[in-house]
């Protein structure tokens, strides 16, 4: 399925709204909870969620939505909204810029539009299946994933070595084989990525509210996400991803990650 001008607008609309409620909160010395699986969460998680269900469900009623923060709605909708309010928690309650607002849409597993928006610099990507990734902001870049053809010359990122739980071995392989190694992101170093600044992403735990619209956004710069398989991902996965901005890189990495 093609996305329509309507759930483009509509999605770009939930980006606004969340920015709005999410400016007021940054830097603000907000309360944080610890959830279940002991990530952290303010009101402006929670807040910005709710104004993107509420524009979504205004405009795509048909539509199902899923979110972080509350759940799901309207499970037998065909497409799906999968939302993330603020991807990267911890670098918002630290007054970090780096977080984003993720907003994709599945059509069954598939994503097929996908937007990261950071609210504090005003940079914004919007992916469409079978287009060019869009960005808009006011610090420069422009979308297209550069070339690289060797790990060995690779910039390589990944938001926190953490993720990968107890198996680090992966993690180390491949961060001696690329040429520098940086930390901290989430989201925000995927956006990098589609601009040519980071080549290789890999990360794991991660659920499809990080994901779902990142692919339309990594494919439409000209790069690949998959699991380390290399085959797409999933909602049901085991999480494990890796992004690269030139293709080539793909079988070297997810052969250094199995080897």
């Amino acid at each position: 399925m093609t996305v329509s001008p309507a759930r483009l607008a509509a999605a770009l609309a939930a980006a606004d709204v969340a920015g709005a409620v999410i400016r007021p909160f940054f830097r603000a010395g907000l309360p944080t909870e610890i959830k279940s699986d002991s990530s952290p969460v303010t009101i402006a998680d929670r807040s910005a969620e709710q104004a993107m269900r509420a524009v979504l469900s205004e405009r795509c009623p048909q539509d199902g939505i899923m979110g972080e923060e509350h759940g799901l709605d309207r499970p037998e909708g065909r497409l799906r909204w999968v939302l993330d309010p603020i991807d990267g928690t911890r670098a918002f309650i630290t007054g970090r810029p780096v977080f984003g607002t993720l907003i994709g849409l599945l059509d069954g597993d598939e994503p097929i539009l996908g937007v990261i928006d950071q609210p504090i610099t005003g940079e914004r990507w919007v992916g469409v299946r079978g287009e060019p990734t869009r960005f808009t902001g006011p610090l420069g870049g422009r979308i297209g994933a550069r070339a690289c053809a060797a790990v060995a010359q690779a910039e390589l990122s990944c938001t926190d070595p953490a993720m990968f739980g107890g198996d680090l071995a992966p993690w180390h392989r491949l961060g001696a084989a690329v040429g520098r190694v940086s930390y901290g992101g989430d989201c925000y170093a995927y956006g990098l990525l589609a601009l040519g600044q980071i080549d290789i992403i890999a990360e794991a735990s991660l659920k499809v509210w990080d994901w779902a619209a990142l692919v339309p956004v990594v494919e439409g710069a000209g790069g690949r996400m998959t699991d380390w398989t290399g085959a797409k991902l999933r909602p049901d996965g085991d999480g494990r991803a890796v992004a690269v901005g030139d293709p080539a890189l793909l079988p070297q990495v997810l052969a250094v990650l199995r080897s």
